[in-house]
């Protein structure tokens, strides 16, 4: 794909209020490490290795756009050629597209999410774009899901992997078209359809179990139309899509090849919304022909204006996204575990990645699916199970690491049990710390003897 044929967005985020305390001024969303390497780098190299090298990365405020701008340039000099931009925090992702809508100039525009970690080929899902001659097409994986998948526990008894709650989508009989998307707090109310709708499709196929990954191909003239016009739009997924999903059967050809609502002029709400339908002729025609797809039966007196499409990914593909805490660990654990090959890292005949420069005290274990980066020096009788550990770590005797993540520069003294937690950067856990699903933030001090369950830790 040529950059003139697909110019690519990326939406890196900046600070999320989802995860804290693991983030934080110095360290963006897009920073943080899964298996000890930025969340963002999954996603650069996934289009690196689709030779798509020409992106925009777009960052919510100046001081992450820095840092993050400042590790592309050092990790991917002479490899891609990426121009950041910063926005406004809290401007979502409606609001990051527009703030670099002037500089796309592409007939079509490939978005990603930086929290993305897959093994999709993004130009599968833009090839099913340009095939179907799409509005939209969005990428749809099998929903993940969460927890430990090992039985880690004391009583020997296996926790059960979770099923993350995600979207209602709504497919044609043959699934290549997208006709409705519940979103947020939609997917606790009702199923509603239109009536049109069914008349038009005849039947609907209603699935629970897949997930918006977040790729989107868009035709760049409506995406900059609707920017425009629907300048309250805040977000990609609860705003524009729904919308173009909701649109694509409500409007008719009219005489003079531009389209008018299908319920009457009177219901076109201002100017502005009147312009903005004028400009769509170039769309209007198509209306869902092409040879071997599934053909819509015709509305009465009504011409489809527009086609949005899903690519679904298999389930033997990887996909997920860095939305929350727990992914985080889902992720994390995932990555040094059963979807290895996206890490990067050659795995060991015992299953796990110890950096040579790493030193393991007398009677030390280091179990698979774990990573112990460069630096880092594990005293005696320690244990690590499923976990990762960052660089230039100092760990004591006798600590117990089980399902956790633990970041750069952190020391943890003799005798700490830490479990189903996240650590990060510069933290020193003092003796006999126990941690259970905590999450500690950057530079944090926790004192002798202290017992923590359930808890965030961060210093004021």
């Amino acid at each position: 794909m040529a950059r003139m044929d697909f110019e690519v967005v990326v939406l890196a985020g900046g600070t999320s209020r989802n995860l804290n305390p693991l983030v934080s001024q110095e360290v963006p969303k897009a920073l943080l490490p899964v298996a000890n390497r930025p969340v963002l780098s999954y996603v650069l190299e996934l289009l690196e290795a689709s030779n798509l090298k020409d992106l925009i990365v777009v960052v919510e405020g100046e001081d992450a756009a820095l840092r993050i701008g400042g590790w592309i340039s050092g990790a991917y000099v002479d490899r891609l050629h990426v121009e950041v931009a910063a926005v406004p925090e809290g401007v979502g992702t409606a609001g990051a597209l527009r703030a670099v809508a002037s500089y796309l100039t592409a007939n079509d525009v490939l978005i990603v999410s930086g929290d993305l970690v897959t093994d999709v080929p993004p130009g599968a899902v833009a090839a099913t774009h340009r095939r179907h001659s799409a509005v939209v097409t969005a990428l749809l994986c099998p929903a993940p899901v969460s927890g430990p998948s090992d039985t880690g526990t004391s009583g020997g008894k296996e926790k059960a992997k979770k099923p993350v709650r995600c979207n209602i989508v709504g497919l044609d009989p043959t699934r290549q078209y997208l006709l409705h998307l519940a979103t947020g707090a939609e997917v606790e109310k009702d199923i509603r359809v239109q009536k049109s709708l069914l008349r038009a499709v005849g039947q609907i196929e209603i699935r629970a179990d897949l997930m918006d990954a977040h790729m989107y191909a868009f035709k760049r003239s409506v995406l900059q139309d609707i920017l425009d016009q629907k300048d309250k739009f805040h977000s990609i997924r609860q705003d524009i899509l729904p919308y173009l999903i909701r649109t694509q059967l409500n409007s008719e050809v009219s005489d003079n090849g531009g389209i008018k609502s299908e319920l009457g002029m009177d219901n076109i709400s201002s100017q502005n919304d009147l312009r903005w339908l004028s400009q769509h002729r170039e769309i209007a025609p198509s209306a869902f022909q092409e040879p071997h797809a599934f053909s819509l039966k015709p509305l009465p007196d009504a011409r489809r204006t527009h086609k949005c499409c899903a690519y679904i990914a298999s389930e033997s593909k990887y996909c997920a996204r860095l939305n929350s805490i727990q992914a985080y660990s889902d992720i994390n654990r995932d990555v040094v575990g059963e979807a290895s090959h996206l890490s990067g890292y050659s795995f060991s005949a015992q299953n796990n990645i110890i950096h040579p420069s790493a030193e393991l005290g007398s009677k030390t274990t280091v179990g698979p699916q774990c990573m112990l980066a460069e630096g880092s020096k594990l005293g005696d009788k320690c244990s690590v199970k499923r976990s990762v550990i960052g660089r230039h770590c100092r760990i004591g005797s006798n600590v117990k690491i089980v399902n956790s993540i633990v970041m750069n520069h952190v020391t943890i003294e003799d005798g700490c049990s830490i479990q189903g937690s996240v650590v990060c950067s510069n933290v020193q856990l003092q003796e006999r710390v126990v941690l259970k699903d905590c999450q500690v933030g950057a530079g944090y001090v926790v004192t002798t003897g202290s017992e923590h369950k359930s808890e965030s830790l961060a210093r004021k």
